[in-house]
């Protein structure tokens, strides 16, 4: 929060970059992959391909929908009350 203050950015957009910062590194080794594997009987190198593409194809669409909305956005200084 100091960051985002220092920097004049909505402080609640901030804290959505940071659930996205958050999920997209899910996409590479997303937690639905476990019970995947095992009712499948497949391997992690197979479905492996499949995630990194997923990552790849949005990360830079997140990135850029975080950008242009969070421009959006004006910034309010935090108040603290007395």
């Amino acid at each position: 929060m100091q960051a985002a203050n220092e920097l004049k950015v909505h402080l609640g957009w901030a804290v959505q970059v940071y659930n996205a910062a958050e999920a997209l590194p899910n996409l590479l080794n997303p937690f639905w992959m476990l019970p995947l594997l095992g009712v499948l009987g497949i391997r992690a190198r197979d479905i492996v391909g499949f995630t990194g593409l997923q990552c790849l194809v949005h990360t830079p669409i997140v990135l850029a929908l975080l950008w242009g909305l969070g421009e959006t956005l004006t910034y309010v200084a935090p108040v603290i009350p007395h």
